[in-house]
């Protein structure tokens, strides 16, 4: 059995690119570890802790996942505008590479991380965060010597097929097309792709378990409250797959996990 971690931006981030993933590896016996760089929040955390955080917790559980971690940085928000630090902590994006490298490093090392699950190079969609959880993941990795990296992504060709679902089911999204058709990775760069159809239930549970995300008015929130009610089965012709990019793997990486991370034929 083997242990994956999965680094992550912000709580939620968890559901999107590797819910699946992390519900199989947990189900087929490997332990499975989310480590999130922020907490979410904009502001000084509040007195209860942060909500989101109680989310992510609810989430993991859902997902079969054994332990979180927060690296401890706020979020740093997306767009023109980067906001001074709260009084409290940094923002991830202004976080020195080599510290926070060097806590993620920490939890790699206690765990024995066989696979470490980041984000591509672009981070996606191109959240300041989620290109730092990019770089310093891979820095991470090296420090701590683990076998093989992966990267979460999804191939632009499903994201421009999502984006015109959205369009036809007129769902307000609040979001720049323009960016979008060049984010993400090309069909051609995927090296793995993960079967997550029988867990798509479980990774729309997931989901609907960040309420204030779900509930709120940030710019994905009405996609996410037609996402939480759509059917099972729907929900897994949607999301049925989950998509990475080897970024290193020891010479001799372990097989382990070969059961789940298949390179595509």
């Amino acid at each position: 059995m083997a242990t994956v971690l999965a680094f992550h931006a912000h709580p939620d981030d968890e559901v999107f690119l590797t819910g699946g993933t992390l519900a199989r590896a947990a189900a087929e016996g490997h332990r499975v570890v989310i480590v999130v760089a922020t907490d979410g929040l904009m502001d000084a955390v509040p007195d209860g802790g942060a909500p989101r955080l109680a989310e992510l917790r609810a989430s993991a559980a859902l997902l079969g996942v054994q332990r979180v971690v927060h690296l401890g940085y706020a979020d740093s928000g997306h767009g023109a505008v980067l906001y001074p630090d709260p009084p409290d902590r940094a923002r991830f994006v202004r976080a020195d590479p080599e510290e926070a490298a060097g806590r993620l490093a920490a939890v790699l090392r206690e765990e024995g991380v066989n696979v470490l699950l980041g984000y591509d190079a672009r981070g996606g969609y191109g959240h300041r965060d989620h290109v730092k959880v990019h770089e310093v993941g891979r820095r991470a990795a090296e420090l701590a010597g683990v076998p093989r990296v992966l990267e979460a992504t999804i191939p632009r060709d499903v994201v421009a097929r999502l984006m015109k679902l959205v369009r036809v089911l007129r769902i307000p999204l609040r979001l720049d097309e323009d960016p979008v058709r060049t984010a993400y990775t090309s069909r051609a760069a995927i090296t793995h792709t993960v079967d997550v159809r029988r867990f798509a239930a479980r990774k729309r549970a997931a989901l609907a378990a960040h309420r204030s995300q779900v509930s709120g008015t940030g710019r994905i929130a009405p996609v996410l409250r037609v996402l939480v009610r759509i059917p099972a089965p729907v929900f897994g012709w949607l999301f049925g797959r989950e998509w990475f990019v080897e970024a290193y793997a020891a010479p001799a990486p372990s097989d382990v996990v070969a059961d789940i991370f298949r390179p595509v034929s």
